[in-house]
């Protein structure tokens, strides 16, 4: 591992810790050459499914823009960004665990919802009134029934 200050190649692991979720190794390394100290970290390289669009088309998955629509429909409400993250970094690992190489924007989209829905009730149904395209007002006061 060659060091970030200044590229010698030369460096020495001081401390390996296990991340609490234990899914990455924490190293804190020291270069030999110009005695700084740096942290790396290992993880498995996983690849995410393709995610399948309606219109058919296939696009990789985008942490990204799962992020930003969780964000919209969170929008003025009271929720720490550290539960946004955990609930992002749970609907990965279930992306993760599925095996499936591709996946629907509706399996997407009922894992988000899942999370909406512990994260924020109101968050949850403004996620569900724009996912689930309602086309009247039934449909949406039968959602509201269900929470």
């Amino acid at each position: 591992m060659r060091c970030p200050y200044c590229g010698h190649a030369d460096t020495a692991v001081v401390e390996t810790r296990a991340s609490d979720e234990g899914d990455s190794i924490r190293r804190r390394r020291r270069c030999s050459a110009c005695d700084k100290r740096f942290t790396t970290y290992e993880r498995a390289e996983l690849s995410m499914p393709m995610v399948v669009k309606k219109n058919g088309e296939r696009v990789e998955f985008s942490r990204e823009k799962l992020r930003a629509s969780m964000m919209l429909a969170l929008r003025k409400r009271h929720v720490s960004v550290d539960l946004i993250d955990a609930a992002l970094a749970r609907i990965e690992a279930q992306l993760y665990s599925s095996g499936a190489s591709e996946v629907s924007t509706t399996g997407i989209g009922e894992l988000v919802m899942r999370e909406l829905a512990r994260l924020d009730k109101v968050a949850y149904v403004r996620f569900a009134s724009v996912y689930r395209e309602f086309e009247d007002v039934d449909a949406f006061s039968r959602l509201i029934q269900e929470i």
